[in-house]
């Protein structure tokens, strides 16, 4: 027990230690000195991957149509004739004759990856050397390009990338927000601020055409499921800096059902851990709120234990309200930000679970993830029984927890 005891302090003080390195982090990116020069406007053509409608899917697909911005290209790209979003981006074409609007169905695929087969088909008809590729289920206001664009005034810069607020409706998705914000992006500013991140996001990626031929193309990450990731993370190994912009965009959630959101955190939980195990390894270093909870608990409610647990829950605490509210000014989590503890706890779950097996379902397909974040197709049968495990083991534990 002497032993267990002294392992729940070292890990509750080196989660202290993160909070508190998060908490100047963040602070750090509020005030650090941002670059905007009027003048720069280089053409930019925006690439658009679909797959089927999400929600306010022509709110989200327009806002990138509407920019303030003088040259700029929009190519929505969808692997299937009979996709239900065609017909919502023929409609703003229709409605936005005047712009270089675009869309691309084609069902050619170059690996497993096939929101990665959706950009290759689009970047055959990009007109302009700096690439923007945005999720679908991203929104942004109209100053977007002009903000996002400002750190390739430095040649040395090969990818922009940004932060994201979610929106939530519904206490899944609520969750699921509340994560993001106050633990995720801490995490990318402690990053940011300790290296400089060497990773992209799905909710921007801003990308030079040279660079992304130096790195091999689309083809070089088309098996990969952190294709955001590895666009930012290649680029980095070549030499490139990646920037972290100051600009953040909205992340529309869908209504989700507990399985699917629990699927999905699998799914990401899996994929950092097969791209970067040492890091996935590392994060048991953040959880103070469940390890000082363990301390108390093994300690039998010493001065120790509830030392531990009110001093983590509070720098917790004080650290989502900084990044969450402050960096990222997200609405869900000023209303929720008491949720903290109860999401930190669901997620150790998700984590220790993510070290089982390397199966995830992503868009109606069933993939396992192999060494390095490569995915390799799995046959019906193997997927439905390994599906169908996961997802009673998981609302098991779930339920358990509450």
């Amino acid at each position: 027990m002497a032993v267990i005891n002294v392992f729940l302090c070292i890990l509750c003080l080196a989660a202290v230690l993160f909070y508190c390195y998060g908490i100047y982090a963040a602070i750090a990116f509020l005030n650090h000195p941002r670059l905007f020069n009027p003048k720069f406007h280089p053409p930019i053509s925006i690439l658009k991957p679909i797959c089927g409608l999400d929600q306010d899917a022509y709110e989200n697909f327009a806002s990138f149509c509407q920019q303030d911005y003088p040259e700029y290209q929009v190519i929505f790209a969808v692997r299937d004739r009979q996709d239900p979003s065609i017909e919502v981006i023929q409609q703003i074409i229709q409605e936005l004759p005047h712009l270089d609007l675009n869309l691309v169905v084609s069902d050619r695929i170059i690996g497993a990856n096939l929101k990665v087969s959706n950009l290759s088909n689009a970047v055959g008809i990009a007109k302009h050397e700096i690439l923007v590729i945005a999720d679908s289920d991203i929104r942004v206001e109209k100053d977007y390009l002009f903000r996002i664009v400002q750190p390739l005034q430095d040649d040395k810069v090969g990818v922009v990338t940004c932060l994201y607020r979610s929106s939530a409706p519904g206490w899944v998705t609520t969750l699921e927000a509340i994560k993001t914000a106050t633990d995720f992006h801490a995490g990318v500013l402690v990053s940011n601020h300790l290296e400089g991140i060497k990773f992209a996001f799905g909710s921007t990626i801003v990308i030079r055409k040279q660079v992304l031929e130096e790195i091999g193309k689309f083809e070089a990450i088309a098996d990969y499921l952190a294709d955001d990731f590895m666009l930012g993370y290649l680029p980095a190994q070549a030499g490139y800096k990646v920037v972290l912009s100051d600009y953040i965009v909205e992340h529309v959630l869908a209504t989700s059902s507990l399985i699917d959101a629990i699927q999905r955190q699998i799914r990401w939980a899996r994929c950092i851990r097969v791209s970067r195990p040492w890091g996935y390894l590392a994060l048991i270093f953040t959880y103070g709120t469940v390890t000082s909870f363990l301390l108390l608990m093994v300690t039998g409610g010493s001065i120790l234990g509830w030392s531990g647990l009110i001093i983590a829950w509070i720098m917790r605490l004080i650290m989502g309200w900084v990044v969450a509210i402050k960096v990222i000014r997200d609405q869900v989590s000023q209303k929720f930000l008491w949720i903290i503890p109860i999401s930190d706890l669901i997620q150790f779950a998700i984590w220790c679970y993510g070290f089982i097996d390397g199966t995830i379902e992503w868009r109606g397909q069933r993939l396992k993830l192999i060494k390095g974040g490569k995915l390799m197709a799995m046959t019906n049968s193997t997927a439905n029984s390994k599906s169908k495990n996961i997802t009673s083991t998981i609302v098991q534990k779930f339920k358990s927890l509450l």
